[in-house]
């Protein structure tokens, strides 16, 4: 798969074009990435691809019924539990981390979604290339490209290490943390 599509894509998407209808994004698989214009943490660099991610997702038993409009959408104004993008981007935002309903989940809660949705409409961009099987470029895209976000497959990624920590302590604290609705 050629990278350029996604280190220098001909256009970003903002989340109000992306959340609006007619949705630009379409409704099959493919390769998103994520741009941001302002670092979501000191060492990272802005104005440049952070993230790749996929949809749908392909499993040993079956494929997920995501699609890129879908997980782009989602990962705008969706929650912690269901995205590692914006788990990835609370934390290094410092925002709380806390168990929500059964426990089970972690999200930032009501207030923290919501301010990491309006960082994100203020500070990401995305773009996309469709792809009949994007799981099989998710690898050697992630080994080819300068990620810092992405943590699955990416322990060469110099920040790997300390993202992963981050991440970590904010999971370890939300377990001590009382349950939220």
């Amino acid at each position: 798969m050629d990278t350029a599509v996604l280190v220098s894509p001909d256009r970003l998407w903002s989340a109000s074009e992306v959340l609006r209808r007619p949705n630009p994004v379409p409704p099959v698989s493919g390769v998103y990435g994520w741009h941001f214009d302002a670092s979501p943490f000191s060492g990272l660099a802005a104005a440049q691809l952070l993230y790749v991610g996929i949809a749908p997702r392909h499993m040993a038993t079956r494929t997920s019924s995501q699609n890129l409009r879908k997980r782009v959408r989602y990962h705008f104004r969706g929650n912690a539990a269901g995205s590692t993008l914006r788990l990835t981007l609370g934390c290094l935002l410092g925002l709380e981390l806390r168990r929500v309903g059964s426990g089970k989940r972690m999200t930032f809660g009501k207030a923290g979604e919501a301010v990491l949705s309006h960082w994100m409409a203020e500070h990401a961009r995305v773009c996309w290339v469709e792809h009949p099987e994007p799981w099989t470029a998710e690898s050697e895209l992630i080994a080819r490209l300068d990620v810092p976000l992405n943590l699955d497959q990416n322990r060469h990624n110099a920040f790997h290490p300390r993202l992963k920590e981050l991440r970590a302590r904010a999971r370890r604290r939300a377990r001590e943390l009382p349950v939220t609705s």
